[in-house]
């Protein structure tokens, strides 16, 4: 079985989603990628927006909790509620 290499902008169906209309991160904002203690959001080189680039959510909160614009939404799964 090959090892496929994944490329490091491919998105995923993942737990942290963010509305682009509302993300202000091409104007410098970059508070959920500052207060995610996972260091799992980046800024998009082409879109300027910022995005889950990992996986690995704990669902701590802060990042849809601290951003300005309500652009952060974090989808807690049924049996973690």
């Amino acid at each position: 079985m090959a090892l496929v290499p994944r490329d490091a902008h491919a998105r995923s169906s993942v737990p942290v989603t963010i509305d682009e209309d509302k993300c202000i991160a091409d104007k410098g904002c970059t508070v959920c990628i500052d207060v995610c203690p996972m260091d799992l959001l980046a800024v998009d080189p082409v879109t300027g927006k910022a995005f889950m680039k990992f996986d690995e959510c704990w669902y701590c909160m802060p990042c849809e909790r601290d951003c300005p614009t309500g652009a952060v939404h974090v989808d807690i799964p049924y049996l973690l509620r």
